[in-house]
């Protein structure tokens, strides 16, 4: 019986480890190629397997796209739940939030900035059914509630915390990929960027 389950371990361990060579094989190919560029062909050649090991796991490009995109927004989500946790004031949370976003980006550059930019081979309604989107509506939701609170104490201008979101998003994208050959942001930079935006 113990045998067995060692077996069954070792087989889903070696599932995940391939699946997971598909998924950094096509991110190389669809950030070179786009989706529309991109062909199984060359994922199965990059990942190093066959294309039917790919179809076993994928039905298609598509698939392996959005696998990308849920892989990336569920490991940013999981990473910032002990942050969105922390028990500080709204204004301390919501910096501490974004300093953590900005260090897991720079765990994995290529993965977060084809998170980032991949949304657009999609339209807007076929973002929205998609299973990752759920993972960054969560995390949108968590931020502007920060956002929300830090207005009602006092902590941030009273604006509308989705426009204060949408402009601190431009800034701080801006910010994370501008500063390629940095391994982190600090919180006084974030504080700053904050400070000129909302005065």
């Amino acid at each position: 019986m113990k045998q067995n389950t060692i077996k069954a371990d070792r087989k889903s361990a070696e599932r995940a480890a391939r699946k997971e060579l598909i998924l950094q094989g096509a991110l190389a190919v669809f950030k070179e190629k786009g989706l529309e560029g991109a062909k199984i062909d060359e994922i199965a050649r990059v990942s190093g397997f066959g294309k039917a090991t790919l179809y076993y796991y994928f039905t298609s490009k598509e698939e392996i796209f959005n696998a990308l995109l849920l892989h990336g927004w569920l490991s940013l989500w999981q990473e910032l739940e002990e942050t969105a946790m922390g028990g500080d004031s709204p204004r301390a949370t919501f910096i501490s939030m974004l300093k953590k976003i900005a260090e897991t980006v720079n765990t994995d550059r290529p993965l977060y900035e084809f998170l980032f930019q991949a949304p657009q081979s999609f339209s807007a309604e076929e973002n929205q059914r998609a299973e990752w989107k759920a993972y960054q509506n969560r995390l949108y939701k968590v931020l502007t509630q920060l956002i929300e609170q830090g207005v009602e104490e006092g902590e941030f201008p009273k604006m509308e915390p989705r426009l204060i979101l949408k402009a601190m998003g431009g800034l701080f994208h801006g910010l994370v990929f501008w500063g390629k050959d940095r391994n982190s942001i600090t919180e006084n930079e974030i504080e700053e960027m904050l400070g000129n935006l909302l005065g």
